[in-house]
């Protein structure tokens, strides 16, 4: 049972036992009404039993004319008393179509106006109620679960070609929109930070090594061809030795890791990183770059075929079963909802983006809600609308019979007090 049905049934439950804790008390009330009358003539008493018997039946007599008011005044808004067509009871059942369009303007014009939708959402923060609601394992695992049961279908479904086009657009805009100077000094920078630039040199080292070794004997014939003609070639064979050799040691000696050439290495990629912050020249230069970079047709190839390869990838791993995808998937929505959390900027958007989505939305057609809601009551039968109306308020109006009972009873008490001091 869902937990609107349960708040129903107990609505439900609610309502049937006040109606029989103030049916029973206005019995009680007549029960004690009749006690007060049969009692004197089990009798004589003494004249203090008279008069308290006498308070006492004021007050019981009192309570059940408040008692019967009340119930005549609850039973006259749902329906008429016994069955009789007494003037101005029934209330909601004649005045249903007016109860509806009422229903429907209070909704428009309280809970739907611009300013006070604005107001409530900006006060709800809808984004971070979303994280805490991702952040719950049983959310998660069930967004999971059913995202990738539907995988397989959806991938059968999707349009390869629209797909192709808006994963190239969404990449493309997405380096477009991002200036490239920034993003190539973070990356240097984290190189730089986790000491990937010195794998970097070591791997230009052991480049230039085998490029030599592998070039040698071109190596020989260019210092050969561009030595001086009278030399003998014995002097070039030895010349050309020397450079390869001064080559290979020199190399050997920048695997050291206090190498002059390191440290200038490393000083050259540190100013290369602020010039990327600061040169606007050389950050110019590095957007042209990226946007020639996008425009080549490789790049175009490989960005509107990564689809394909994406679409190849999920379905090699549907037929092992949904696990590695299910895990992927938390995995992926773990990590947003852990960055919406902590995101205040990214929740901001989220949260203007759900105002003007309401706004723009919702609010314009508040009066075509008002409508639906009043024709939705103008087509419910007599009986659904006494009984949703009944359930819902019925409890608290029993409260009202409970109180005219008490407070009828307190009136007459009040009433005879006065009379036999008049007297």
């Amino acid at each position: 049972m869902s937990e609107i049905d349960e708040g129903a049934q107990r609505r439900i439950t609610d309502f049937h036992r006040m109606r029989r804790l103030a049916t029973g008390l206005l019995v009680a009330m007549f029960l004690l009404f009749v006690g007060t009358l049969v009692l004197p003539l089990w009798g004589p008493f003494p004249a203090w039993v008279g008069s308290t018997l006498a308070a006492v039946q004021a007050f019981a007599e009192a309570a059940m004319v408040g008692a019967i008011a009340d119930w005549f005044a609850v039973v006259a808004l749902f329906r008429h008393p016994f069955g009789l067509p007494i003037p101005h009871t029934a209330i909601i059942p004649r005045n249903k179509e007016r109860i509806g369009d009422s229903l429907g303007a209070f909704i428009c014009n309280n809970f739907l106006a611009p300013e006070i939708v604005g107001a409530k959402l900006d006060h709800m923060d809808l984004a971070g109620r979303l994280a805490r609601w991702l952040a719950e394992p049983a959310t998660a695992d069930r967004i999971v679960r059913r995202a990738s049961g539907f995988l397989p279908a959806l991938l059968e479904t999707l349009e390869d070609d629209g797909i192709r086009r808006l994963v190239r657009q969404m990449a493309t805009g997405g380096l477009a929109s991002s200036r490239a100077a920034p993003l190539v000094a973070r990356v240097l920078t984290l190189l730089v930070a986790r000491g990937h630039h010195q794998k970097i040199f070591d791997k230009g080292i052991a480049l230039v090594a085998r490029l030599l070794v592998e070039h040698e004997d071109e190596v020989r014939n260019r210092v050969v061809n561009r030595s001086w003609r009278w030399l003998p070639n014995w002097v070039d064979e030895k010349l050309a030795d020397k450079v390869i050799v001064g080559a290979m040691e020199t190399l050997g000696e920048m695997q050291a890791p206090d190498h002059p050439w390191r440290a200038g290495f490393q000083a050259m990629i540190e100013r290369l990183i602020l010039r990327l912050h600061t040169d606007p020249v050389l950050i110019d230069r590095v957007e042209t770059l990226k946007n020639e970079f996008l425009r080549t047709p490789m790049v175009d190839h490989y960005l509107e075929s990564l689809w394909d390869d994406i679409r190849t990838r999920l379905k090699e791993a549907l037929p092992a079963g949904h696990e590695v995808i299910h895990q992927g998937l938390a995995r992926a929505l773990a990590s947003w909802s852990l960055r919406l959390a902590e995101d205040e900027r990214l929740r901001s958007v989220l949260n203007r983006w759900a105002r003007r989505m309401v706004e723009r939305t919702v609010v314009p057609y508040r009066g075509d809600i008002g409508a639906f809601i009043s024709g939705v009551v103008a087509r419910w039968d007599t009986a659904t609308v006494v009984d949703k109306l009944e359930v819902q308020f019925g409890r608290d109006l029993q409260y009202i019979r409970i109180n005219g009972t008490v407070v009828g009873g307190m009136v007459g008490l009040l009433i005879h007090g006065a009379v036999m001091l008049l007297r």
